[in-house]
């Protein structure tokens, strides 16, 4: 029996095998962990789907697979007596003998021709070619007949990996932003650039250094961080809001809240209301720019920045504005567990109209956050400081005040709508009675 990469969800179409849990000639049961598999957005587990005996690994760790490609083979019967060993047979090499060997063999990325897959006809299963490309980006490829082998990355964090912004500047002009002379390209293109990096490099090689290489999720973390400020006209306004008004409800309320609900009263259940109400309010905020029209999304999915240990993730908190203070705070709590132990599924990271983060928890007291594309609006919080404020007229007093950051796409938000938008936010959160009106 094949072990296949099953269906990974929407526009996922392939992954990296991080780790084989089994060796080849290992007895398994039905339901035994046979592989990890990383993906851009969550680590899996492939789980055997029979009894037997796995008698052939075809891919290694560090290798890029294809949704149905098949990873291995499960044949019916037992291990055989480990002091009768298959004559000639050479030993199976475990999962962390071969991860390295084969990480460097995978850094070319998924464009790489596999040769073992290759038909009899001689004609590769995979995208051949120097570059790699995200699974949304060769879809988008597909859809508009272009040849991933004849358009150049632009460069960024990963100079071999073609963006969707290479795509749109290969469809738009017929060429790549990254196109070079006749001379330069009958050069290969990633020797080029890696022996670029190399001269260029103020590596003392008397120093003690370290490489590493970088998961499948942070490349692709690091590549839509890029991206977006690529593609997006990006600014960032700012506000400030005094916490007095929040900090004297949870004083006063936090008790009999937990008591009554299981669950603590913290910052983020106020926060994702009085985003929804300034949603309501400037519906642009909550859109997104397909081709030359706008969607305007009627619902209020809002996904919440979590600091996991492979990277940021964003999980999503559905229909937000239909959940209770409680309700918030509790999906919140489990959505943010599940991340720290990498038990997050496709489903509660895709979809999400608007993001809130909050580098508070790690002391920033300013910053500038980055748009989580294709959405047009990001709230970036801060760490609370007691700051002297006026007060009235003549007064001064030491208040709870907190940064607001909030970065829009300019293409479909106009400055003064973001600014207001931003204004709500703040008039809300300073009146705390007014989130429970918004509903």
């Amino acid at each position: 029996m094949d072990i296949k990469i099953p269906e990974l969800g929407e526009s996922i179409t392939e992954g990296t095998i991080s780790s084989w849990m089994k060796k080849e000639g290992d007895s398994v049961k039905f339901g035994d962990l046979l592989l990890e598999l990383e993906t851009d957005k969550v680590n899996l587990e492939i789980n055997a789907e029979s009894d037997g005996v796995l008698s052939k690994i075809n891919r290694q760790a560090g290798e890029t697979v294809q949704v149905g490609e098949s990873v291995g083979v499960i044949s019916a019967g037992q291990a055989a007596d480990a002091q009768s060993p298959p004559a000639q047979q050479p030993a199976a090499t475990t999962p962390s003998q071969s991860a390295p060997n084969e990480a460097v063999q995978a850094s070319a990325g998924a464009g790489t021709v596999n040769k073992e897959a290759a038909d009899s006809n001689g004609t590769s299963t995979e995208e051949e070619g120097p570059y790699t490309a995200s699974p949304s980006v060769r879809k988008l490829a597909r859809e508009r007949g272009i040849d991933l082998n004849q358009v150049r990355s632009a460069g960024g964090i990963d100079a071999n990996r073609v963006s969707r912004s290479d795509i749109e500047a290969y469809s738009s002009t017929g060429s790549s932003a990254g196109s070079a002379s006749p001379a330069a390209a009958q050069r290969p293109p990633v020797q080029a650039e890696k022996r670029a990096v190399v001269e260029n490099a103020a590596v003392d090689a008397s120093k003690p250094t370290e490489r590493k290489k970088m998961s499948r999720r942070r490349v692709t973390i690091a590549n839509r961080l890029v991206e977006a400020q690529r593609t997006a006209a990006m600014l960032t306004t700012f506000n400030e809001v005094d916490m007095t008004a929040i900090m004297d409800v949870r004083k006063r309320r936090k008790q009999s809240f937990q008591e009554k609900n299981n669950v603590g009263l913290g910052f983020m259940s106020f926060f994702t209301k009085a985003v929804v109400g300034a949603l309501k309010a400037f519906p642009l905020l909550n859109a997104e720019i397909e081709g030359e029209e706008i969607l305007v999304k009627k619902y209020y999915d809002i996904g919440i920045a979590v600091g996991a240990k492979e990277g940021l993730v964003v999980p999503v908190v559905r229909d937000a504005d239909r959940l209770s203070f409680a309700e918030i705070e509790r999906n919140i709590g489990e959505l943010a567990v599940k991340a720290r132990d990498n038990k997050l599924s496709l489903a509660d990271l895709q979809g999400g109209t608007f993001t809130i983060t909050n580098g508070g928890v790690f002391g920033s007291l300013l910053s500038t956050p980055i748009l989580n594309t294709p959405q047009v609006g990001i709230l970036g919080m801060h760490t609370i400081q007691r700051r002297p404020v006026a007060v009235g007229v003549d007064g001064i007093e030491n208040r709870p005040m907190m940064y607001l950051a909030l970065s829009y796409d300019h293409r479909i938000v106009d400055g003064s709508e973001a600014v207001r938008f931003l204004v709500t936010i703040k008039q809300l959160l300073e009146d705390p009675e007014a989130l429970l009106l918004e509903g």
